[in-house]
């Protein structure tokens, strides 16, 4: 288009200069001369043409080269970038992982040292107990009173009277007492020794569930089954503690480790609306941080109308 521009605006110059000629009374070498030089001119002109049009496809053949390498680059930072979130994908839910066994762990060893409390409790009042039989010993010996069956032996025959009751000697043993099986239970299950705690929490329950560490019981079987997978199961034992303990400080950890089970279920809705009872419920506690969290993480409202 441009060249037949250029072509156009020579000829019109060529017209001119013959026109002019005609018209003017110039010599003949005149006109000749500057016919010469128009079409030097026009060929300059072309020529430029031609240089620009070669300088234009140059540019076309470098920029197309930078734009095919700035796609693969592109595309070599995609790649690199859908593999970096798929590492840390992973990392988060090993971390995830890791997590949840070192709060069952952290979660044992808090109970452990209930558990040592209690037992202190328990032998400071079996002292006391002993220092005031033994204070009635004394009084007794001091004031020539015959020691009666349930005291201390004066000495000779030590065999039961006849109003002593007789304990029966059944074909199994007694079973375990309650800190025996709760500790062992407890330090089978941050071993890792899921089923081996499991019996012992079990028989715990069985033999002394009424006792103070019954729900404590109760809700590390739900544990046990969790770490197992078993989110059913899990679900089971966590309501158990719900239901029959309202009072044990675990309710609130039963409470969001049972919505923790129902979302691995794929009850969402369920899952959702157990997390969000634990932050109405409980706030200020970790369980309440760590839903607040899982909620967050999983894109839903904290609570149903509205976000905090």
């Amino acid at each position: 288009m441009r060249t037949r521009n250029i072509l156009f605006f020579a000829g019109t110059m060529l017209a001119s200069a013959i026109a002019g000629s005609l018209i003017g009374p110039k010599p003949v070498q005149a006109v000749a001369r500057e016919i010469i030089e128009l079409q030097r001119d026009v060929t300059t002109l072309l020529q430029g043409q031609k240089d620009l049009q070669t300088q234009m496809t140059q540019d076309h053949a470098v920029q197309k080269t930078l734009i095919e390498q700035s796609s693969d680059s592109v595309n070599k930072l995609n790649s690199t970038m859908s593999s970096l979130q798929k590492s840390v994908q992973d990392v988060q839910a090993n971390s995830g992982t890791r997590l949840d066994t070192m709060s069952t762990q952290v979660q044992g060893l808090s109970d452990n040292l209930e558990e040592i409390k209690s037992r202190i409790g328990k032998l400071n009042q079996q002292l006391v107990d002993l220092q005031n039989s033994v204070q009635n010993i004394d009084a007794r010996l001091s004031g020539g009173a015959p020691i009666t069956p349930g005291g201390a032996p004066t000495g000779g025959n030590t065999a039961p009277g006849p109003g002593a009751a007789a304990v029966p000697a059944g074909p199994a043993g007694p079973p375990p007492s309650a800190d025996t099986l709760y500790s062992n239970g407890l330090r089978d299950l941050t071993s890792g020794k899921y089923d081996l705690a499991h019996s012992e929490f079990s028989d715990y329950l069985k033999y002394y569930g009424d006792t103070d560490l019954a729900s404590n019981a109760q809700y590390w079987l739900g544990e046990i089954a969790y770490a197992q997978k078993d989110y059913q199961g899990a679900v089971t034992q966590y309501d158990k503690v719900i239901n029959n303990y309202p009072k044990s400080f675990k309710i609130q950890s039963a409470h969001f480790k049972k919505g923790l089970a129902l979302l691995e279920l794929g009850q969402k809705n369920a899952g959702v609306k157990e997390l969000r009872e634990v932050v109405k419920r409980y706030p200020g506690t970790e369980e309440e941080r760590r839903a607040r969290a899982k909620l967050k993480d999983m894109g839903v409202a904290v609570s149903a109308s509205t976000t905090h």
